[in-house]
């Protein structure tokens, strides 16, 4: 066997020169492997199937333990990353999504100046436009944090390449888990290609969830705790065809639709409405840090025995909200390339009832050593696992595609 590729997202300067093959040319270590790595994981399971009506998360109660719950559902939001859990009882939400977020560990101290941040390893990259932050209105500052996150998303379907480390943390009960991963995003346009991949561990089972678009399928892998894997693919030329019907335009971006980092962006957009945002640094790193709430439409679908609540002026408190639900969202955005360096999730945990009190962070989503505009393997977007057991769910997601709110 050849020797592993310590980076297989840039490659080594060995691997360059040929003095061995990289790590995706050894077919035997990658294609079979299926402990927690950067590249590959293929299950066999069943037959192939093809799920016509939207598919459903199983009901809390159906679920073995309160941990596995939290964390079956914290996968299933996104980044299904996009973190959101749902309470007992619940009606399952009618769109499926895709990965988990979570919070993140203490980090290291910041070096001199922004360039050393350990958030962004690139000093110069593709600068966005800055958006200049004034004293405003309660009003205008909700008007300045969309155009804010909506041109975050933007910008992340125009970046040339794309590469960060990820690191998460989420709090069940009194437990923290904590994950690790990497996301990887390459090309424009029809050519744009993203990986995402994130295990998160309790002290006795593993929690993984890769994303993969290859530019034919964008592919979903699953594996929670001690339940069955599960495999998803969305066919991407179905998802543009459709996208360009609803929205004709040359420059339709489709990742928002199919997965990553992108994907959690467009669904908290499309759940939340941000209302605040102010200057703030993250290790000396210029950010604009912003908040938002449910929109109280969404609240109401999820929570039906609380519709009134919900979109009454004002919503939902936090103490009013079941345990395990995020209250609000906090983005920290980068100034100078308005990239997502941290999602927080806040609520009040505890058992219900519980004294209203301030929201703290219950998960969070950070990715760090960001790199902008640099050569990307290509291999990172090559997938090709065994095709038992797989859940084709393009149909259900064509039909009921909407474009992002504008």
């Amino acid at each position: 066997m050849g020797r592993l590729n310590p980076d297989p997202v840039h490659s080594s300067r060995e691997a360059r020169t040929g003095r061995f093959k990289p790590w995706i040319l050894e077919p035997p270590i990658v294609l079979r492997r299926v402990t927690a790595r950067f590249f590959g994981k293929i299950l066999k399971v069943d037959l192939i199937v093809t799920l016509n009506p939207l598919p459903r998360l199983p009901a809390f109660c159906r679920l073995p333990a309160q941990a596995l719950r939290s964390l079956a559902l914290c996968l299933w939001m996104s980044l299904v990353l996009a973190g959101v859990w749902l309470p007992a009882g619940s009606p399952a939400w009618a769109q499926q999504v895709a990965t988990a977020p979570p919070q993140t560990p203490a980090l290291a101290p910041a070096q001199a100046g922004p360039a050393a941040s350990i958030y962004r390893k690139n000093a110069a990259g593709p600068a966005a436009p800055l958006v200049d932050q004034v004293a405003a209105p309660v009003a205008d500052q909700a008007a300045q944090a969309e155009r804010i996150v909506a041109a975050t998303l933007a910008a992340m379907g125009r970046a040339e390449s794309i590469s960060a480390r990820v690191r998460q943390r989420v709090r069940v009960d009194d437990r923290v888990l904590v994950g690790a991963g990497r996301y990887v995003q390459s090309g424009l346009g029809e050519d744009q290609r993203y990986r995402y991949e994130s295990s998160m561990k309790s002290d006795t089972e593993t929690f993984d969830l890769l994303e993969v678009c290859d530019g034919l399928f964008a592919w979903s892998y699953k594996r929670i705790g001690p339940q069955p894997p599960q495999l998803e693919r969305l066919d991407v030329r179905r998802i543009r065809e459709r996208l360009h019907q609803l929205k004709p335009a040359d420059d339709v971006v489709a990742s928002p639709y199919l997965g990553g980092v992108q994907r959690t962006l467009s669904l908290l957009r499309d759940w939340f409405r941000f209302t605040t945002v102010e200057p703030t640094t993250i290790d000396e790193l210029p950010v604009w840090r912003i908040e938002g709430r449910w929109c109280g439409e969404c609240l109401a679908l999820l929570l039906p025995s609380h519709k009134e609540a919900a979109i009454k002026p004002g919503g939902i408190t936090a103490a009013e909200m079941p345990d395990g639900m995020p209250w609000s969202v906090r983005l920290s955005i980068g100034k100078r390339d308005l990239f997502p360096f941290r999602i927080e999730w806040l609520a009040i945990p505890g058992r219900r009832p519980v004294a209203n009190r301030e929201p703290e962070p219950v998960a969070v989503l950070e990715l760090y050593d960001v790199r902008l505009g640099e050569p990307v393997d290509a291999a990172a977007f090559v997938y090709r696992p065994a095709i038992e057991g797989l859940i084709d769910l393009t149909d259900t997601r064509v039909k009921h595609l909407t474009p992002m709110r504008p």
